[in-house]
């Protein structure tokens, strides 16, 4: 192929999709001369599987990329049809925002975003390979129709177009989602570079046409009465304009499946990728949970514009005119018709472990991974990486440390930490209960709690560091109001208690006080607090769950405190494990092969015992490393 010099830049960002946006974005933002390569502009942005943001664990990504001057919370409010907050039968810390979107008005506006930001061009090309100089440092990138650009760090987000191939029965195409093309010639390139490679797959549900459904046989799924947006900059909360619908599988619907099993990739061999085990296909579902009767299905519309609906839960790789057999067993839709096949999608990705926590590999100094690209599934677990890749890489150029966050101070620090430290053999997906410090990572908190990185990074703009810090302050002194505001026993306050359960009181008693009890809240205090300050939804709540929930969150701190000493102990990067002979072998080769950053993250590695972390540590000591 010939070659001609296209010009030079200092990131390359090669996808387009939720982490290629956060990547290019970041970098963009930070000063970096960014270049944002996509293989289709109209695939910016693009929601092949599920048109929604959030969801339990996901929705604190969101905040977090938010509070840190991320992108994905503004376009979810600017594009969201319904929103709807899990969870609130439980506690705080795992209540969770999830929003159904306008799939093509959220594209438009992350491609008009990408357009209009400075320091960013984007261009639709396909990446078929990374140059690397004498050193062994990412020095370009060079397209398909041969422009080569000189750049000094590559941040692969290719989704699940790397390597792409869609399967639906025994048809099988490269292909990127959607019909898009695949990106092929790239992952020979990386293999050359020494990039350990592995296949995953995930897959789709048939979208189907609203108007050949019944959906008075459907149960409605409305959204919140009161709507919570995702960006703390959001003034006017969203409106609900959609509805959802649950639907259950009967029966017919598991008989048609299961006697075509013999017909399904996944059982015949065809494919070869691991896929996600918390998103199964539906014939997945049938083989490993045989005892359910049923199974639920999400039916919900994927835009304001158009009649298409996603019908979650039913993802497939089995035959086209299968689907059409147990798709109309379904209530509401015998006469259904659908716009799309379901399909699956395998893809080349990286083995996480090659990775620093930085996201840069470990092997290839200047060139980073985001996104599916990482092991991970899920547009918010993208996003996240996606945000922060873009501003280490920035950060490489400027000549500053990376950022890492830890799993104390955010999700978006344990879903990294996960993937270089423990990797994954399958599609990685955030939940609340990966992190061992929930109830202070809550998504009503992630501005506050992030200030400092925020202050530091420099993504986030004046009036949202302004308002966040207005927020602090507020929250704070209503907690001190709170604490020292005293009602002495009287009828009514005795009256109120015995109402709802409680003991009465016989002594005087703060408000702070009678909100710890079980069974009261912020607004149930209202009557016996005249003056109460004016505050938003939001900081009501915070505030509320900070006194709540003290005593917990106090020891939730405790342990993060005791993981910030074991963080802080850095080791050398000169260290020879396999010359350590108190270590066992295992703990020798673990060690060897991920080259923790800490002492804190060597104790999370897999088959690293408590026995081989007292040995390191005595070795280090006796060593004075």
């Amino acid at each position: 192929m010939t070659t001609y010099p296209a010009g030079r830049a200092d990131v390359a960002v090669i996808g387009a999709g939720h982490a290629g946006i956060e990547a290019a974005l970041a970098s963009a933002r930070l000063g970096a001369d960014t270049l944002c390569f996509t293989i289709n502009l109209d695939a910016v942005g693009n929601m092949p599987c599920n048109p929604a943001i959030g969801g339990p664990g996901k929705s604190q990504l969101v905040r977090e990329i938010d509070a840190l001057g991320g992108e994905m919370a503004r376009a979810a409010d600017a594009c969201c049809i319904q929103y709807r907050m899990l969870n609130t039968g439980k506690g705080p810390a795992v209540r969770s925002i999830r929003a159904q979107a306008d799939r093509r008005k959220y594209q438009q506006y992350m491609k008009h975003t990408l357009e209009t930001c400075p320091n960013l061009r984007l261009i639709q090309a396909e990446i078929v390979s990374v140059g690397t100089d004498e050193n062994g440092h990412v020095c370009s990138v060079t397209t398909a129709t041969g422009a080569t650009w000189d750049v000094k760090s590559v941040i692969i987000a290719t989704g699940t177009f790397l390597g792409g191939r869609i399967i639906i029965g025994d048809y099988t195409k490269d292909s990127g989602p959607d019909g898009m093309f695949a990106a092929g010639e790239l992952t020979g390139c990386l293999e050359a570079l020494g990039v350990p490679l592995r296949r995953f797959k995930t897959g789709t549900p048939p979208r189907v046409n609203r108007l050949s459904l019944d959906l008075s046989k459907a149960e409605p799924q409305l959204g919140d009465e009161t709507v919570v947006p995702f960006s703390f900059s959001t003034e006017t909360p969203p409106e609900n304009r959609e509805q959802c619908y649950l639907i259950y599988t009967n029966s017919e619907t598991h008989r048609i499946i299961r006697e075509n099993l013999h017909r399904s990739p996944l059982f015949s061999g065809v494919i070869k990728g691991v896929g996600p085990r918390y998103c199964p296909s539906i014939e997945d579902k049938l083989v490993r949970f045989a005892d359910k009767d049923r199974h639920q299905l999400f039916v919900e519309p994927t835009g304001l514009g158009t009649e298409e609906m996603y019908v979650q839960g039913l993802s497939s790789s089995l035959p086209e005119e299968v689907q059409m057999q147990f798709l109309r067993t379904l209530p509401g839709f015998e006469n259904a018709h659908a716009m799309r096949s379901a399909y699956a999608i395998e893809y080349d990705c990286v083995d996480p472990l090659a990775l620093k926590p930085s996201l840069e590999l470990k092997t290839v100094p200047g060139l980073y991974g985001a996104g599916q690209f990482n092991g991970t599934s899920g547009y918010e677990e993208a996003a996240a990486q996606g945000l922060m890749a873009g501003i280490n890489a920035a950060r490489a150029i400027l000549g500053l440390e990376p950022v890492v966050l830890s799993r104390g101070e955010a999700y978006i620090g344990t879903l990294i930490d996960d993937l270089v430290t423990k990797g994954t053999n399958e599609p990685y997906r955030m939940m609340t209960s990966r992190s061992e410090y929930r109830l202070t990572l809550r998504q009503d908190n992630a501005d506050i709690r992030l200030l400092p990185r925020t202050l530091q990074i420099g993504l986030a703009r004046p009036e949202d560091i302004a308002r966040t810090q207005a927020r602090q302050a507020k929250a704070e002194a209503e907690a001190q109001r709170l604490e020292h505001t005293h009602l002495s026993p009287s009828e009514k306050l005795n009256a109120f208690l015995e109402s709802i359960g409680e003991t009465p009181v016989t002594t005087g008693v703060s408000l702070a006080a009678l909100l710890r009890r079980p069974k009261t809240d912020y607004e149930m205090l209202a009557p016996f607090d005249p003056k109460r300050p004016d505050l938003d939804p939001g900081t009501r709540s915070l505030v509320e769950t900070n006194i709540k929930y003290a005593g917990y969150i106090k020891c939730e701190q405790d342990k993060i405190e005791q993981m910030r000493r074991l963080e802080a102990r850095v080791l050398p990067d000169d260290i020879d494990y396999n010359a350590i002979p108190v270590l066992r072998l295992e703990a020798r080769q673990k060690f060897d092969k991920i080259r923790p950053r800490s002492v804190g993250q060597a104790s999370r590695i897999s088959g690293v015992s408590p026995a081989d972390m007292t040995a390191l540590i005595i070795w280090l000591d006796t060593n004075k490393k």
